[in-house]
């Protein structure tokens, strides 16, 4: 993180990184070491021949999640929006961590379920935002999900997973359809067990190179 002692940056790069804990999405803050708000966005300003996408992610790192399963711009945010770094723009950048990764240690970040965020600067609030809206926006054209889940999952947690990110429930038999329209996953010789009944059946992301490029699942399939 940047020290606030030193000049202004006039632009900064904020990550906002999200994970699953329990059924919500949740966001990974940073303890402020001054100013109106106890916790932030994590941000710093781009080095010297850095790209935006390595600054991105040398932040997500120094967070000790090491790097994002997914990294994509959200875009650029300014507005006279109050930031922490009083800076004239912010690029911002959404992540997705695995579920299940462990958590920060030291007490300086710490994961924040989405309905419980304490008070972020304006113009980070307006980020996170726009990077969950965004990521919601990506679902049927990217793997998104996936990449909130480990190597090897249920159909159930895949499921489960959609849910969240949809904030919607889902009907079994139209996800399993779609599941199977869009060629996404194989089957894998493993199982597990998920509480009483026989064990699940484990899964990995697998797409059919020889299918058409739908990297997602089509929605409108879902809502059958």
């Amino acid at each position: 993180m940047a020290d606030r002692k030193t000049r202004r940056p006039s632009c900064t790069i904020d990550v906002v990184l999200l994970t699953a804990v329990g059924s919500q999405l949740a966001v990974l803050l940073c303890r402020a070491p001054e100013g109106r708000e106890k916790w932030i966005v994590p941000w710093d300003a781009q080095r010297p021949q850095e790209t935006m996408e390595g600054s991105a992610t040398r932040i997500a790192k120094a967070a000790s999640v090491g790097e994002p399963a997914w990294l994509e711009q959200v875009g650029a945010f300014g507005d006279g929006k109050r930031h922490p770094a009083e800076s004239e723009i912010s690029v911002a950048y959404a992540g997705l961590v695995p579920m299940g990764t462990p958590s920060p240690v030291g007490g300086v970040y710490a994961w924040f379920t989405l309905s419980d965020v304490p008070q972020l600067a304006p113009r980070q609030r307006l980020i996170l935002d726009g990077a969950v809206t965004m990521i919601r926006g990506r679902m049927d054209q990217s793997p998104v999900a996936f990449r909130l889940l480990q190597q090897m999952f249920t159909l159930t947690e895949l499921q489960q997973m959609y849910e969240l990110l949809l904030g919607k429930r889902l009907h079994k038999a139209s996800f399993r359809r779609a599941l199977q329209a869009a060629w996404l996953v194989e089957p894998t010789d493993e199982w597990r067990s998920e509480g009483r009944g026989r064990p699940a059946q484990l899964y990995r992301y697998a797409p059919r190179k020889r299918r058409p490029a739908q990297r997602g699942i089509r929605l409108d399939l879902l809502s059958s």
